[in-house]
């Protein structure tokens, strides 16, 4: 990677998040770390700068909260004139410490759909413009082989609610929508991928619930590394990946009028305005 790309990467206080910022400032990336703790996220900075002659960016927000989303992006677009790579990497996993009851966001969705996926939606086409202008860029969300259907009479999972059903459905929502936007966009100006990094890292979310892991951390950072820079990936939009293998998503990914379907109900629910 040149020093020269700019490189966002949501929820980079902890985990996955983290660790990629890490292995990207090593690589000699310009970063843009989004946090919702600023005193954490300050802590951090520091570390990277310690290391280095430039440390990375940050910006808040809490991703429960689309006004939040919205202004975070208004704080990039104006602090730089370009955005190579976007990787909506921020999420609750569904159950502990984010709670296995129903909850609702700032804005009265369910809250894992609103943080896995509305949030990521929202960012996305807010930056999309600057993504564009910075072509050749990518857009890399990571998701999980954890999907569950998106039942359309009950998006918000207001019946019949589980939170690893809510999760799932979230994180097929974020690949689905990921494969309607790279079918939307020419692929020498901005690819989108989404990718499963790893099962069960050693990170806060599934320590908290599961209480073991089985992949390392740096099994997920180098696949989702992969998809942030490898160069035979140039060009290559619309797939998803199992670690570093292509691999299928559940089938409704592929049914275009479901993704239709998704792509009107994510744009109404953001209140967003497609730049397509």
């Amino acid at each position: 990677m040149t020093p020269s790309r700019t490189v966002l990467v949501t929820g980079a206080t902890d985990g996955l998040g983290l660790a990629l910022a890490e292995r990207l400032a090593a690589d000699g990336a310009d970063l843009i770390l989004h946090g919702r703790d600023r005193a954490r996220l300050d802590r951090i900075a520091d570390r990277f700068t310690a290391r280095g002659p430039a440390g990375p960016r940050t910006v808040t927000a809490d991703l429960a909260d689309l006004d939040q989303v919205r202004r975070m992006a208004a704080e990039i677009r104006a602090s730089t004139d370009r955005l190579d790579v976007l990787v909506n990497n921020a999420g609750i996993g569904g159950g502990q410490p984010d709670g296995r009851t129903r909850r609702t966001s700032a804005d009265g969705h369910e809250l894992r759909f609103a943080v896995n996926h509305l949030a990521g939606v929202l960012l996305t086409l807010e930056l999309l413009p600057l993504l564009r202008a910075s072509a050749p860029a990518r857009i890399v969300n990571v998701a999980s082989i954890g999907q569950h259907p998106l039942d359309f009479g009950n998006l918000m999972l207001e019946h019949d609610y589980d939170g690893f059903r809510a999760y799932g459905q979230s994180k097929l929502a974020q690949i689905a929508f990921g494969f309607e936007l790279a079918a939307r966009l020419p692929a020498g100006e901005v690819t989108v991928n989404s990718l499963h990094p790893a099962t069960y890292m050693p990170t806060k979310i599934v320590l908290a619930e599961v209480g073991y892991s089985v992949d390392t951390l740096e099994e997920g950072v180098t696949a989702t590394r992969r998809l942030v820079t490898d160069p035979a990936l140039a060009g290559i939009t619309g797939r998803f990946y199992d670690r570093t293998r292509e691999a299928r998503a559940h089938s409704q990914a592929y049914d275009t009028e479901d993704r239709l379907r998704l792509w009107r109900a994510s744009l109404e629910l953001t209140k967003a305005e497609s730049p397509l």
